[in-house]
């Protein structure tokens, strides 16, 4: 398995660090890991296509039109997109396309920081199946999300009441997988810390999707995406 982690943006995410936790998962598993503080491989379409895994640590950056659409063609060609919190779901706010490939876009963590929730599996997924339902300390991610996801988890957010309370509560995605052509995404709404996601059931539910969304590379292989292809803009 070839992944690459790129990191960087917000220092308050903790970037490095949650890298850091991502590439023992992945070494663990026998995983070739290239590990980067710059968005760099993302100008190079050759590269991404190699890659069973891409794993984007980021939150607040930027990103080209360019460089969203080489992960894109990457990814709907089997190579699998995984990652949690703003490190992949508001990572470039200014981009709809990769807004679309991931399946969500942040739009608020009321109560900020510290706030205790519950994470609720939605059923017998192999990427949950025998992780119980967990009580957690940290921000708790409102997202819209794309009603195409399989959705793995919830919260419940009747945890704190704002502006949004009148409209009564949701369960909230929390983490869930999708299809990109050919490939495979996975995002976990945890991990605004390193800690969050060093151990426990947020450790192992990442573990699982992460190596799940890297087995899509062999998966789509010899398979064909001409049929997914059209002529429209779609970035």
């Amino acid at each position: 398995m070839k992944a690459l982690i790129t990191w960087g943006g917000w220092d308050g995410h903790q970037p490095e660090q949650v890298a850091h936790v991502f590439r023992d998962m992945l070494i663990a598993e026998g995983a070739s890991v290239t590990q980067t503080d710059s968005l760099a491989p993302f100008d190079d379409p050759d590269l991404l296509q190699t890659l069973d895994l891409i794993v984007p640590v980021w939150t607040m950056s930027d990103l080209s039109r360019a460089a969203a659409t080489n992960v894109s063609e990457a990814v709907a060609r089997g190579t699998g997109l995984a990652g949690c919190h703003g490190g992949m779901c508001d990572a470039f706010r200014g981009n709809p396309l990769w807004q679309f490939i991931t399946g969500a876009n942040w739009v608020a963590h009321p109560g900020g920081d510290g706030v205790k929730h519950r994470v609720t599996m939605t059923g017998d997924d192999p990427l949950t199946s025998g992780i119980p339902d967990f009580d957690i300390e940290t921000e708790q991610y409102y997202l819209h999300t794309d009603p195409a996801n399989h959705v793995l988890a919830t919260t419940r957010t009747d945890v704190v009441t704002w502006y949004y309370s009148p409209n009564g509560a949701v369960d909230m995605p929390a983490a869930w997988t999708r299809k990109w052509g050919l490939g495979r995404v996975y995002y976990n709404a945890l991990g605004h810390k390193a800690d969050v996601i060093a151990s426990g059931p947020p450790h192992e539910m990442l573990r699982r999707g992460l190596i799940w969304a890297a087995k899509g590379k062999a998966a789509a292989a010899g398979q064909s995406i001409a049929h997914l292809q059209n002529s429209g803009n779609h970035g």
